[in-house]
């Protein structure tokens, strides 16, 4: 029988960070924050991506193909909190963030970032709530130096 207090708190020690997801539909732009990314292969780069299948932005990422990912400094909490948020309430969350359009992917980079990377979409794996996209990186930025955020620093929690 599997213990879920003990699973809860044993997935939830996984370290991750917190970047936004940038997504587009035709000229429809949005951004979501994730933090289940990681790196799986060298040649060719590439991410895992998790999106929650009931999100207006899985369906975004689903239809074109592609994402992009900035990378967000360890004191970016209050970006990561607003990207969070399903667009569908808040309504346009690139309002009032300075971004530019990746030039790989046309999806939104917010220039307020560590760096970035444009991914495309070579596989998915949709098996649970969220679906396992794998991206080829085919583009990549710096902005700045600096500490990125992690989810741990914040005190919420996403997993378990």
């Amino acid at each position: 029988m599997l213990d879920e207090q003990a699973k809860k708190t044993m997935l939830r020690k996984i370290p991750h960070g917190l970047y936004v997801c940038g997504v587009k539909d035709g000229e429809e732009l949005n951004g979501f924050t994730v933090s289940w990314l990681m790196q799986s292969s060298f040649k060719p780069p590439m991410v895992i991506n998790c999106v929650k299948q009931d999100s207006g932005s899985h369906a975004m990422l689903k239809k074109s193909g592609v994402f992009t990912i900035s990378f967000l400094d360890s004191s970016q909490k209050e970006i990561a909190a607003k990207f969070f948020k399903p667009q569908r309430r808040v309504g346009d969350k690139l309002a009032d963030i300075d971004f530019t359009l990746g030039e790989q992917t046309g999806c939104p980079i917010l220039t307020d970032s560590l760096g970035y990377i444009e991914c495309k979409v070579v596989g998915a794996l949709e098996q649970s709530d969220h679906t396992v996209f794998l991206g080829e990186v085919i583009g990549a930025g710096i902005h700045r130096e600096g500490a990125p955020l992690l989810l741990e620093n914040t005190g919420w929690q996403y997993g378990g």
